[in-house]
């Protein structure tokens, strides 16, 4: 009989042997819930700020009449910005306080602020007063003429929301004669005489962006009578008669303006060939669809951006290095 014999323990061991060092529990995952937006970034975002780079129309007459360099002149321009951009969101908070049923109906303008139910119409009412106030006031203070086109604006945007917008073409001649009261305001602030020449580019370019913002609602396809109810009256090819006509009679005021001037300039004259392409380029881009954010488009192609480039470049040229 063998003596017991004490055995080495063995190189490996179970796991039960040998157990894993504890961890703390992971918690579980959950969906974090974003915060709700403050009281005031509802309103900003309920006022547009986006649809502010519309009124840097007011640099235009300033610009080309070569004062744009003086302080004062700046200063001017830059308060007209600041004054039109108060009036325009006090507009935006007006219509959509009116429009905030038909709102609801659309896939994307539901979720506007007041749409949404994240803003209350009597506060986006009386925010919108108050800007309308701030915004008459300051241009009041830059001078009687630009709180005469303010208060212009103010008419003619209240009345589109009422009654214009229901009236197939006078409600595009309205949107236009917006940008054209933005133009004005940049001259009646810096105290620049317009001529009829620049009046009529402006706007038969505005008509052109309106015409094709509502070409490309139209091609989009998607219901719409309950947001914009002049929009089923409307056929492409009729809006693509008020596009051609309005490019053709920009480039006619346009070309007369250049060619016909006092002091003809050669930069003058090839700042048409640009403006030519832009327009072309445009109303390409129409034909695929786009333009139902203008402002976007612009920004975003970069052939019309080229365009634009080379058109200031050469219009600019012949303000300031020919004279």
């Amino acid at each position: 009989m063998r003596p017991l014999q004490a055995t080495a323990p063995s190189a490996t061991r179970s796991p039960e042997a040998n157990p894993a060092p504890l961890r703390p529990a992971e918690e579980p995952r959950t969906n974090r819930i974003a915060p709700d937006p403050s009281p005031v970034s509802v309103v900003l975002r309920a006022c547009r700020p986006r649809q502010w780079s519309k009124n840097a129309l007011v640099l235009i007459a300033p610009a080309a009449a070569g004062v744009i360099g003086r302080p004062l002149v700046q200063a001017e321009v830059a308060g007209a910005f600041d004054s039109f951009s108060l009036l325009a969101s006090a507009t935006y908070l007006f219509n959509d306080v009116r429009d905030r049923e038909r709102d609801r109906r659309h896939p994307r303008k539901r979720h506007r602020p007041i749409a949404s139910g994240k803003l209350a119409p009597k506060r986006a009412i009386r925010v919108a007063t108050g800007l309308s106030v701030l915004g008459l006031a300051l241009a009041a203070l830059i001078s009687p003429a630009l709180a005469t086109a303010g208060l212009g604006y103010m008419a003619l945007t209240t009345s589109y929301s009422i009654w214009w917008r229901h009236v197939v073409f006078v409600d595009l001649a309205a949107v236009a004669g917006g940008f054209v009261l933005r133009a004005m305001a940049g001259g009646a602030a810096s105290g620049v005489p317009l001529s009829r020449s620049f009046l009529a580019v402006s706007a038969a370019c505005s008509l052109f962006l309106v015409a094709g913002k509502r070409h490309a609602e139209l091609a989009d396809g998607r219901p719409s009578a309950g947001t914009r109810t002049t929009l089923s009256r409307y056929s492409r090819r009729s809006l693509r008669l008020v596009l051609a006509g309005a490019a053709g009679f920009s480039l006619a005021a346009y070309a007369w303006w250049a060619f016909a001037r006092p002091d003809p300039s050669l930069w003058f004259d090839l700042s048409l060939l640009p403006f030519i392409l832009w327009l072309a380029r445009y109303g390409t881009l129409l034909g695929t669809g786009a333009g139902e954010a203008p402002e976007e488009l612009i920004l975003r192609d970069r052939a019309l951006l080229a365009c634009g480039a080379a058109w200031v470049l050469l219009f600019m040229g012949g303000v300031y290095v020919a004279h």
